[in-house]
């Protein structure tokens, strides 16, 4: 790939707003573009190093890595390529976001994971205005 191209996807992936953030087979964070800070609050200095646990609900932590471990063993998601998962995450300020994402596991050659990358979008003010509405729509049930 020319030199060109890969300063592309670098810039790319810096500077889009979503967060893109790669974890290796122990779900160490090793890469936390832009979007991550702006969503998470935390520097790219303060998240590499650490755990996926800096961005995941105490409370889910025993399932996500349950499912992780299960993805980096077998190779294999039960979540398809592109299909939009949604959960919830935390910030630095430990305020509680609605997140939507993807995943790719990353393999090496030989098909072996190293890895996992995610895409995520804060989705926070659309699953407000939608839990707002339904309960208006239950309410005006109710009255009728």
């Amino acid at each position: 790939m020319p030199e060109s191209d890969v300063q592309l996807f670098e810039t790319i992936v810096r500077n889009m707003a979503d967060a893109v953030i790669y974890s290796d087979e122990r779900g160490v964070i090793r890469l936390w573009n832009r979007g991550a800070e702006r969503i998470f609050g935390f520097t790219a200095a303060e998240a590499i190093g650490q755990t996926l646990d800096i961005i995941i609900p105490e409370r889910l932590r025993a399932r996500h890595w349950e499912g992780y471990r299960s993805v980096m063993e077998s190779g294999e998601s039960r979540y398809g390529a592109g299909q939009l998962l949604a959960v919830p995450g935390i910030r630095k300020d430990g305020e509680r976001i609605s997140l939507e994402f993807s995943i790719l596991p990353m393999k090496d050659e030989q098909g072996h994971m190293h890895g996992m990358a995610a895409i995520m979008r804060d989705v926070t003010t659309r699953f407000e205005e939608m839990r707002a509405l339904r309960r208006q729509l239950a309410a005006s049930s109710s009255i009728g």
